[in-house]
């Protein structure tokens, strides 16, 4: 059966209903254009799967309370910073349909409005003590940060191997799942050992989220983001990597010079597509990724039956499964 997202939210209902108060509250300013600004982010809000992985957590080891909340809080505003400053980075105009801060406000005044959004979260933890929390956090936005730079700098030669893929995404991607998970754990005072589970189990979702998006880039549903987006932008993901290994010289020159010279034609993206899909790269990719998300299952496994468990691996199957 399908995962839903309002079955999954029930043992941490009152908790997301709390948070969206308290994370509203987290942002608040004197400055009309800065609160604007931040009301017009909090309207146009995700899933709120990251908040959801931080309470479920908690709850498997051992109980919500005011440090979880605060914890979450934290993880969103600086996540909300990455992404505010990533629109300006991709020059990007959308952001889950609705035009980016930097579309609206322009460069300066979103670069200015991430810095807040940061400043807001580490106050918000050296304010109430939370150092470890922050020390989770800030430790992830660090690699996500490395994470982003190494795939630059891999764009630019197009010689990524598969080994590095993995490096990339487990920094740029699964760093933030990893310390959703972590903070959750280490605000219920855990031990170092079950902190470092739940971290590790974070890390194995957030490997497979991104494998899952990947996947999106070769049109698997028909939903989703733009079909052959990473290819115009040169990124080099599992199911690509896996086809030029398996490919000769000749054929893997050819589509390493369509990507490196034609990305932003329509029919060159198409070519690469099809080579990809020819060459077993999609069913690959999806070995690895349900490897992954097994990896994670197990780990969960290891910790008592409860309701937030049960809600907990439900969101696991919903990461995997989502059709966007």
């Amino acid at each position: 059966m399908k995962p839903d997202l309002k079955q999954i939210q029930i043992p941490i209902e009152n908790e997301m209903a709390q948070f969206e108060l308290k994370f509203r509250a987290s942002m608040k300013s004197k400055v009309k254009l800065l609160d604007h600004i931040t009301n017009y982010i909090v309207k146009r809000k995700g899933k709120q799967m990251r908040p959801m992985f931080v309470f479920l957590t908690a709850g498997v080891c051992g109980g919500i309370n005011d440090s979880t909340h605060r914890g979450a809080a934290l993880i969103e505003l600086l996540h909300t910073a990455t992404l505010v400053h990533d629109d300006v980075v991709d020059d990007a105009n959308y952001r889950r349909g609705f035009f980016s801060v930097n579309a609206l406000w322009k460069n300066k005044i979103s670069v200015l409005v991430g810095d807040y959004l940061l400043s807001r979260g580490l106050l918000l933890s050296v304010e109430n003590n939370d150092f470890k929390l922050l020390k989770i956090v800030s430790n992830a936005v660090k690699e996500m940060s490395e994470g982003e730079l190494l795939q630059i700098a891999k764009a630019r030669k197009l010689d990524i191997t598969e080994e590095v893929y993995y490096d990339i995404i487990r920094q740029k991607t699964a760093s933030l799942l990893a310390s959703c998970c972590a903070v959750g754990a280490s605000s219920t005072d855990s031990s170092d050992e079950t902190i470092s589970k739940m971290r590790e189990f974070g890390e194995k979702v957030g490997m497979a989220f991104q494998i899952k998006d990947d996947l999106f880039d070769y049109g698997e549903d028909e939903i989703g983001k733009p079909v052959g987006i990473d290819i115009k932008e040169k990124k080099m993901t599992l199911p690509l990597i896996f086809a030029l290994q398996k490919a000769d010289w000749f054929e893997k020159k050819k589509i390493i010079n369509l990507i490196r010279n034609r990305s932003e034609d329509k029919k060159a993206v198409n070519q690469v597509i099809d080579f990809v899909k020819k060459s077993g790269g999609l069913e690959y990719a999806k070995t690895i990724m349900d490897r992954f998300y097994q990896e994670a299952l197990d780990i969960l496994k290891t910790f008592p039956e409860s309701e937030y468990k049960t809600s907990l691996e439900g969101l696991v199957s919903y990461t995997i499964e989502r059709k966007k």
